[in-house]
């Protein structure tokens, strides 16, 4: 049970990472690949959207901020990760 929790947030932190690089392209997006990104999509945009609300963007440069959303969801996923390994 702990090596499926453990492969499944694993497999978590991949898509959160393909999700964030797909993002602006994924009109571009065809086939299985289309299937896949919108799977994460419905599952990342909640998440993302209520944790956009408790932390805003951190501005880094002019005219440049990083969403702390994916930052924070990325750590909270790390932790659990950490937990069930």
């Amino acid at each position: 049970m702990r090596l499926l929790l453990f492969l499944l947030i694993g497999t978590v932190i991949v898509g959160l990472f393909l999700y964030s690089k797909l993002l602006p392209y994924k009109d571009r997006l065809t086939g299985n690949y289309k299937k896949i990104f919108n799977f994460f999509n419905n599952l990342f945009t909640p998440l993302l959207n209520g944790l956009k609300s408790l932390f805003k963007p951190s501005t880094v440069g002019q005219g440049l901020a990083v969403d702390m959303s994916q930052v924070v969801l990325l750590i909270i996923l790390l932790l659990l990760l950490k937990l069930f390994s």
